[in-house]
């Protein structure tokens, strides 16, 4: 069985960026790390029962990859289009956790990436093109 590192298996000189994606817009609910040595995913049903507990989804994802939420520089949230009552929880889930952990908080859309491609989140914000703090959900019909 592979183990993956954590944050603490790194170079004490090296300072590790850890993001947190959550989307949870589509069929699945997907959450990601992305540190700049490593990543690590999981996936959820998209059901009521999981959107309402996401919350704890997310502790529950962290403490599996030894992660703690102080450890999370920035969250990104996907704001739609996609399902109504998972996008309002984990909105409401990520605004909660950014507000009470100092944590600089990015809505992106949908359409902003392709075939899972994550990693070009963190390219978006560096270049200033995903909005910061301010999420405007966009719900499809």
């Amino acid at each position: 069985m592979f183990v993956f590192p954590t944050a603490c298996d790194f170079d004490s000189n090296t300072i590790i960026i850890m993001n947190l994606i959550v989307d949870a817009a589509k069929d699945k609910v997907f959450l990601k790390i992305i540190t700049n040595k490593q990543s690590y995913t999981n996936e959820y049903s998209n059901t009521k029962e999981n959107f309402d507990k996401m919350g704890i989804i997310i502790f529950e994802f962290l403490e599996k990859n030894n992660f703690k939420l102080k450890e999370i520089k920035n969250l990104y949230v996907n704001i739609g289009p996609g399902k109504f009552s998972s996008i309002r929880s984990s909105i409401v889930s990520c605004k909660a956790l950014s507000m009470s952990n100092n944590i600089n908080l990015y809505g992106f859309s949908s359409n902003q990436i392709e075939d899972n491609n994550y990693k070009k989140l963190l390219e978006l914000s560096e270049k200033g093109l995903l909005t910061k703090n301010l999420i405007n959900p966009i719900y499809s019909g």
